[in-house]
């Protein structure tokens, strides 16, 4: 089946679901995690992998539950995400120095080349989106967008 196209009057082809806003912005956010997808591609890193990977580089020795709660991520996910990222010795755990409960969390050599690689890649990502919209339309969507998830 084809995907719904526009028409001449620039209004697409949804019917009643035009106005359906959550739609809207499943739409958007297929079309920017499939450009996501392709920019890293050839990196093998998910966004969740890539934010994890910033937020201990910017934060060396945070804890894995203070990460899962800064991204949003229940421990489960976490686990996983830091797992993987462990496998591939981007990212290294130690018992934690102030709490031993906790795993501190640091990034690795290789970690912190690939989330040099990764960083391009978003800048990419970012020039593709942001050129779609002004400086102004950005501020207000970004505004925008921070009603619904905060």
């Amino acid at each position: 089946m084809d995907a719904p196209t526009l028409t001449d009057d620039n209004t697409d082809v949804l019917g009643g679901l035009n106005d359906i806003l959550g739609l809207r912005i499943r739409l958007a956010h297929g079309a920017v995690y499939r450009h996501f997808a392709e920019t890293f591609a050839e990196l093998d890193l998910t966004q969740k992998q890539v934010s994890a990977l910033w937020l201990v580089n910017d934060n060396p020795g945070i804890s894995q539950i203070d990460l899962g709660g800064r991204l949003r991520m229940d421990r489960a996910t976490t686990m996983t995400i830091v797992n993987r990222l462990e496998a591939r010795a981007y990212m290294r755990r130690e018992r934690s120095t102030s709490d031993g409960r906790k795993q501190a969390l640091y990034v690795t050599d290789p970690g912190i080349a690939a989330l040099a690689e990764a960083k391009r890649c978003i800048g990419e990502h970012e020039s593709w989106l942001k050129g779609r919209f002004s400086a102004e339309e950005i501020e207000k969507l970004v505004e925008l967008l921070a009603r619904i998830h905060e």
